[in-house]
């Protein structure tokens, strides 16, 4: 009896789909390592784990994981304060921490972290890796800070105009990028085979045929370049370390559940469960820490070839672990021959995807504050560190949800009664009292006359809170004290009766 069909549609689906995310995923895996300062095999590495392990796992059922371009950054600043191995401790104990994260239920939070931080940080990440690249791209070193990376670009041009060997390399990383932008505008059919990878190849068939003088990557080999270790413990003591831990823990996790959230809207599968994607990251983590390897999150430019080749199930990121691992042990020389140049200009076209680009006018548009926690996120990790910047746009993101909150508005109506005299002043108080905008309530009644009656109407009010309904009764107790006079507060309605009622503070 022959097997079904639609199972033998479903494997072909997810075997040609795999075989996309693999072509995708190489450049990116060597790029990534070399530009963090480590082994190109440590990217391949941590993309074998991101198939093989977590892609076994539940939680996400589309998206792929392994060494992403968000990190770089990070990283390559571990790298050079920790060395290779204090790295491995780090990934070791953020992908633990992930996965006590997931298993107390607490990944679904990360969704509460507002859009706007989250794309400041992607955006301060992408200005990085592009002012970093762009050293790359002219064989010259890159400088260790983040501004310094930006300082130090009128140097790095005149180096170009005076060394023919960074011309030459320029050139190089230009064609590729200019090959890769312009892969991405032909036709579906031959968009199958990643531009990334057809630029690639192209720039190393060109630099050996003709013998240009442009730097490679240094092979050593898959079992040589790891440095298995269950973790140098001691460096726990050292606070830079621990803050190190808090920001791969958030920036990986963020990165993976919102590229889980985005992965979601293009296809029709079941939907990511957020807890258990962050176990199986932290899974992913936690072994590529004791491999001494690169961290890994969820990749959105994977994961969405993922989708577009027509994966069905995650049988086709299994196998994408699959072959990155059969090229590592049979074919390693062959990452030898990719140019640095070529490489860099492969993470300057990622670093360009990470910045908000076609979001960001929109945004300014029609939300200006949002606008604002996204640019003071980015410019904070370019002038400090990535904690510290995504700790700044987190805390501006809630001082500037508290303000719009917190809207009250206060109007006075002051109307006389004919033969009587004047009337009470009519004021009326709506929105949500808080203590931001106590100074406003305050100045407003303040500024009422001493000697009249008021009517303070209060259902208009939504919340108030203990600061606001303290200054309240002191205003009106002082307004109380004066002869004649009294403040008549008409309350919100009680549950128990639809009707207002009215309450004369001087009782």
């Amino acid at each position: 009896m022959s097997p079904p069909a639609l199972p033998w549609r479903t494997l072909r689906a997810d075997l040609s789909a795999s075989v996309v995310v693999f072509l995708v995923a190489l450049p990116l895996c060597v790029g990534i390592a070399v530009a963090s300062g480590v082994p190109a095999e440590l990217g391949l590495v941590t993309g074998i784990v991101g198939g093989l392990v977590v892609g076994f796992m539940p939680g996400s059922s589309m998206q792929v994981s392994g060494p992403a371009a968000g990190l770089t950054v990070l990283v390559a600043e571990a790298v050079d304060r920790y060395g290779i191995a204090g790295l491995g401790t780090i990934v070791l104990v953020a992908g633990l921490l992930q996965i006590g994260l997931g298993l107390l239920r607490l990944g679904r939070w990360f969704r509460a972290i507002t859009v706007a931080v989250v794309q400041g940080m992607l955006a301060g990440i992408g200005l990085l890796l592009i002012a970093g690249q762009l050293y790359v791209l002219a064989g010259v070193a890159a400088p260790h800070t983040g501004p310094g990376k930006f300082t130090g670009l009128p140097g790095l041009v005149g180096e170009v105009a005076t060394s023919t060997p960074a011309r030459v390399s320029l050139a190089v990383g230009v064609a590729t990028i200019a090959v890769m932008v312009g892969w991405d505008r032909l036709p579906g059919r031959l968009r199958t085979v990643p531009g990334a990878l057809v630029a690639v190849v192209a720039a190393a068939g060109v630099t050996a045929a003709l013998g240009l003088p442009v730097d490679t990557i240094e092979v050593e080999g898959l079992l040589a370049a790891m440095q298995p270790s269950l973790g140098h413990w001691g460096t726990l003591a050292d606070v830079g370390v621990l803050a190190t831990i808090a920001t791969f823990t958030l920036v990986a996790s963020a990165e993976s559940l919102f590229s889980a959230a985005a992965v979601d809207r293009l296809h029709q599968g079941p939907r990511t469960d957020f807890d258990r994607e962050l176990v199986a990251q932290g899974t992913g983590n936690t072994i590529c820490g004791l491999l001494g390897a690169l961290p890994m999150t969820a990749v959105i430019v994977r994961s969405s070839a993922n989708v577009r080749a027509g994966a069905r199930t995650k049988a086709s990121r299994v196998l994408h672990g699959l072959w990155l691992l059969l090229f590592a042990a049979a074919a390693p020389g062959l990452i030898g021959l990719m140019p640095l140049p070529a490489l860099a200009a492969v993470l300057v076209h990622a670093g360009v995807k990470l910045l908000p680009l076609r979001a960001l006018p929109q945004l300014w548009r029609e939300h200006r504050g949002e606008a604002a926690v996204l640019a003071v996120t980015a410019l904070a990790i370019l002038t400090t560190d990535m904690f510290t910047g995504v700790l700044v746009g987190l805390g501006l993101a809630v001082v500037k949800t508290a303000w719009e909150t917190s809207h009250v508005r206060v109007t006075v109506h002051d109307a006389a009664l004919g033969d009587a005299g004047p009337g009470p002043v009519e004021v009326a108080i709506t929105g949500n009292a808080t203590f931001l905008r106590l100074p406003t309530i305050l100045t407003t009644l303040n500024d009422l006359p001493a000697d009249r009656t008021v009517r303070l109407d209060l259902r208009g009010l939504r919340h108030v809170d203990h600061a606001c309904r303290t200054a309240l009764d002191t205003w009106i107790e002082t307004h109380n004290r004066n002869a004649g006079v009294s403040v008549h507060v008409v309350a919100p309605r009680p549950a128990e009766d639809d009707r207002p009622r009215t309450v004369d503070a001087t009782d």
